[in-house]
């Protein structure tokens, strides 16, 4: 199973509990290259990356996304993260001139994604089909009036982060919909993003994850950037090769979508020796195929595609 998104036609969901942190100041790129996984000094604007808040021992504070603007940077997450990740980067300013500000209830944002999706915002006057992931645009058109437009590929496949002042929200999201864009809710959204292996913070990462279990190392980590703060712990997992455990994606054979924090294992009656732990799960597509997904952290032995495992005594494979 590729994990390729496979929809009608564009859908449109509304995100706008995400959090978005505005930085700024000369010293902002600097000092947030010294606290996450991926290369902030390399961003220009109009370009953006993936990335990973760490701890001293390379465990996971924040899931990030970096998009560098002309004079600031925009940090976007799951809704919420300003309350752990502010405190966090306040902690180390000491004589930076850096500053943090959360604008995430002062904008909306909506999430549109499918294959067809690129040519529905060119069709409304946004050039974005060179756009590569995390590019974007710091503008909308004359039938749009958007903050940004975001290439973010969540879902594997075209997807936009849409950010606009919260009083247009309905406005855009109606210029959407009759552009083509189906409305989708959370149960859509959750099935996506577990076929397409994409993790949530609080959800399918949490402090107690080393950055490299969470399987998005080729997105959200450089190995060549040189000293930040948890560098020590991933250089050093990187060179023993493996971590102990990985997120995966299991497909479960039939019968109910498993509970979080359901064991696998490895064999039907192995109850006293678990492989692995649910995370979150969902169909594989809502409304055509209940088969359940799954991602669950499974010890490294077991991960690989193909091998098969147990959940509530059913059969299961990762995928």
């Amino acid at each position: 199973m590729s994990g390729e998104l496979q929809v009608d036609g564009p859908l449109l969901f509304d995100v706008s509990t995400r959090t978005q942190i505005e930085v700024t100041g000369r010293d902002s790129v600097k000092f947030l290259h010294s606290f996450c996984t991926n290369d902030i000094k390399k961003l220009q604007p109009g370009q953006g990356c993936e990335a990973f808040v760490t701890n001293v021992q390379g465990k996971v504070l924040g899931h990030i996304f970096v998009f560098a603007e002309r004079d600031s940077l925009c940090l976007e997450s799951v809704a919420g993260a300003a309350a752990k990740l502010m405190p966090h980067f306040d902690r180390y300013v000491i004589t930076e001139d850096v500053r943090f500000a959360d604008r995430s209830t002062e904008f909306a944002k909506l999430l549109l994604t499918g294959p067809s999706s690129i040519e529905l915002l060119e069709r409304l006057g946004l050039p974005v089909s060179s756009l590569p992931r995390y590019g974007h645009l710091a503008h909308g058109s004359d039938g749009l009036p958007l903050r940004s437009v975001r290439r973010v590929d969540w879902f594997n496949s075209p997807t936009w982060l849409l950010s606009m002042p919260v009083a247009q929200r309905d406005e855009v999201r109606k210029t959407l919909t009759e552009a083509g864009a189906g409305l989708a809710d959370d149960v859509e959204f959750h099935s996506l993003r577990i076929a397409a292996r994409f993790p949530l913070y609080g959800i399918d990462i949490t402090e107690e994850n080393l950055a490299q279990e969470v399987g998005r190392t080729e997105l959200a980590i450089s190995f060549t950037k040189g000293c930040y703060l948890g560098q020590e712990p991933i250089a050093r997992i990187d060179a023993m090769g493996h971590v102990n455990r990985q997120l995966c994606r299991i497909e479960i054979s039939s019968g109910p979508q498993p509970t979080v924090g359901a064991t696998v294992l490895d064999k039907p009656a192995a109850e006293d020796k678990p492989i692995g732990t649910i995370t979150s799960s969902a169909s594989k597509r809502v409304g055509v195929d209940d088969t359940p997904l799954a991602l669950a952290y499974v010890r490294s032995a077991f991960a690989k595609v193909g091998n098969q495992v147990f959940v509530d005594g059913r059969s299961a494979k990762v995928v």
